[in-house]
C-alpha cells in the first residue's frame, strides 16, 4: 500500500474505521505494541485476538487526536469482542502514513472511560 492509497490523514472518522479494517485485514499487517498497551490487555483479561477482532470490525465515531510526533494521529476504534462480553473495548492506534503498520497504544473497556471522562458519572451536585 503506497501513502496514496492511505490518504492524507487526518481522516474523518467514517474514513478512519474504512482504513483501519483494510490496514488489518491485510496479510501483511504489522502490529506493534506500546508497553502500556499490553499492561493494560493483561490488567483487563483481553488478549491480542480481542484486538485483531476490533480493529477488523470496530468503528471509529470520535475525531482523530494529533500524536506526540508531527504529521500522525491516534484513533479509538471500538467494538464488542469474543472475549469482552457484552462489554465494549476501545484500542486506541496510530497507523503509518503507507504500508500495512499499526501501532496499539492503549486498549481500555469503554464504560470504564467513559465514567473517568466524566460523561457517565456526572460533577458534583
Amino acid at each position: 500500500m503506497k501513502g496514496s492509497v492511505i490518504g492524507i490523514q487526518p481522516w474523518e472518522p467514517a474514513v478512519a474505521t474504512d482504513k483501519i479494517r483494510l490496514i488489518s485485514r491485510n496479510p501483511a499487517l504489522t502490529l506493534t505494541y506500546k508497553l502500556h498497551a499490553r499492561d493494560r490487555l493483561s490488567e483487563r483479561g483481553l488478549i491480542i485476538s480481542d484486538v485483531l477482532y476490533a480493529l477488523k470490525n470496530g468503528f471509529v465515531y470520535e475525531k482523530a487526536i494529533p500524536a506526540t510526533r508531527a504529521g500522525y494521529f491516534r484513533y479509538r476504534v471500538e467494538c464488542r469482542t469474543p472475549n469482552s462480553g457484552s462489554r465494549s473495548i476501545g484500542v486506541v492506534v496510530i497507523p503509518e502514513n503507507q504500508g500495512y503498520f499499526l501501532k496499539v497504544i492503549t486498549v481500555m473497556w469503554i464504560d470504564e472511560f467513559e465514567r473517568v471522562a466524566g460523561s457517565i458519572i456526572g460533577e458534583e451536585e
